[in-house]
């Protein structure tokens, strides 16, 4: 039950801190928070970061989003490990998220913008930090996992 509250938490974080750019800041505008933080409105029609934007029809994104998202469903039931388990249901919500938004839009709106001097990292949204850190927490995982085997 635990679970199922944490992600509806998560989804609905996600969609509404989108519902609230999409309404109140302008298409490709930005705002001004911190030296290296901006909030902006910007439509993603591609995979992460952009990429393939315009070359790849939006069904097809979808499409093999979803194939993903069910073999993730599958590595998270066969884990035993409570960490790894975090990190693939943090990527599953993730995904959903994004998956609910390039069905009823055909792109994902990314809002998060860092900076720093010349470099730009490209914008995101929660549902990309929750995969980021669903990834970090399976890497963390395994990397222990591979130092105790290797430390007996």
């Amino acid at each position: 039950m635990k679970k199922i509250v944490l992600v509806l938490c998560l989804f609905f974080l996600d969609y509404f801190s989108k519902e609230i750019i999409f309404n109140y800041v302008d298409l490709n505008s930005f705002l001004y928070i911190l030296p290296i933080l901006d909030i902006a409105h910007i439509h993603n029609y591609g995979i992460a970061f952009g990429f393939f934007a315009g070359l790849i029809p939006s069904w097809t994104i979808i499409l093999i989003s979803v194939l993903i998202t069910f073999l993730i469903i599958y590595m998270m039931i066969m884990s035993s490990v409570f960490l790894e388990k975090m990190g693939f249901l943090l990527i599953i919500v993730g995904a959903i998220s994004n998956i609910v938004d390039r069905s009823i839009d055909s792109y994902v709106l990314d809002f998060i913008y860092f900076h720093y001097g010349d470099f730009y990292w490209p914008a995101f949204n929660f549902a990309d930090m929750y995969i980021s850190i669903g990834v970090f927490f399976i890497i963390y995982q395994s990397a222990n996992e591979f130092i105790n085997r290797r430390s007996k």
